[in-house]
């Protein structure tokens, strides 16, 4: 038995790094295929435009230009203006939709997970109902109905149309998140004199912080990237946000590549800042509030 244990022991062991050397060859190939649409997409924007639109491409440019963010970042033209007013509505657009989904979302979810009422399971699993349909299919119903409220050409039918698709995930983010949180802490709290809302705001919110973060992120970065309902909502180009405002780099005649990789790679930094700076929040509260303890 010894003996065979023995050989047992190396074949395993070889296994074992075989699925570990293919994981991190299949990591590798992931890495490169979300990498290499930034790099090309950067390379693009330093080029001009007659090496941007060469054939066969041009991977290095050989004489790089930093004309496009100088253009797009300079006040005093109208592209400059038009893109630093297109990234500001995004940027309120995505806040504001951002701060009311976690107000919304934090009692909400904390109310399904600590409250027994009739009917729970059935409202909490409603509000998921909402993600079993593709976005495109609520367009003209929200059209109707914002343009019936007088929100049409404003930033708020964004936000209120935002946050009826990202509340349904925030709140079952962080429903699974408080499930985890031990309910003697509030009961501790209770009996030392604390009210409800207390042990909710001086021993719940602190220990939910990561799950409140990676709610957050998630409501930001939806509001950033939406093209649908802004396309079909706002026709004004003071009230035009990122994603609807780059397509002015298209004409009939001609595109300005250049101009429009260095848009694209613009718009996409605040979304890659704030996930490397909050990805440990934001992985933890996936992990906490996907296993039940």
């Amino acid at each position: 038995m010894t003996i065979a244990a023995d050989t047992a022991a190396p074949r395993s062991r070889k296994r074992i790094d075989g699925w570990r050397w293919s994981g991190r060859i299949f990591l590798l190939i992931m890495v490169l295929y979300t990498a290499l649409p930034m790099a090309w997409m950067l390379l693009t924007s330093i080029k001009s435009g007659f090496a941007a639109t060469q054939f066969p491409p041009q991977w290095w440019p050989a004489e790089p230009t930093l004309a496009s963010y100088q253009k797009l970042l300079d006040p005093q033209n109208s592209v400059g203006q038009d893109f630093l007013r297109f990234f500001w509505n995004s940027l309120f657009v995505s806040v504001v939709t951002t701060i009311l989904a976690v107000v919304v979302a934090v009692p909400a979810a904390y109310a399904f997970s600590r409250f027994r009422f009739p009917g729970r399971k059935f409202l909490f699993f409603s509000v998921l109902l909402r993600n079993m349909f593709p976005a495109v299919i609520f367009l003209v119903p929200l059209f109707i109905l914002m343009r019936w409220l007088g929100l049409v050409n404003t930033h708020g039918s964004l936000i209120l149309t935002y946050l009826t698709f990202g509340l349904p995930l925030a709140i079952w983010l962080l429903k699974g998140f408080y499930d985890n949180i031990p309910i003697q802490l509030e009961q501790a709290a209770r009996i030392d004199g604390a009210t409800r809302f207390q042990a909710f705001l001086l021993i719940v919110t602190p220990l939910s912080v990561p799950g409140i973060i990676a709610t957050a992120i998630y409501s930001f970065i939806g509001a950033w990237n939406e093209y649908i309902y802004a396309a079909t909502f706002l026709t004004k180009n003071e009230q035009l946000t990122l994603p609807v405002g780059i397509q002015r780099f298209f004409s009939e005649n001609t595109t300005d590549f250049p101009g429009l990789m260095a848009a694209s790679f613009l718009m996409s930094v605040p979304v890659v800042v704030l996930f490397l700076v909050l990805q440990k929040y934001f992985v933890r509260a996936l992990t906490e509030g996907a296993v039940k303890h």
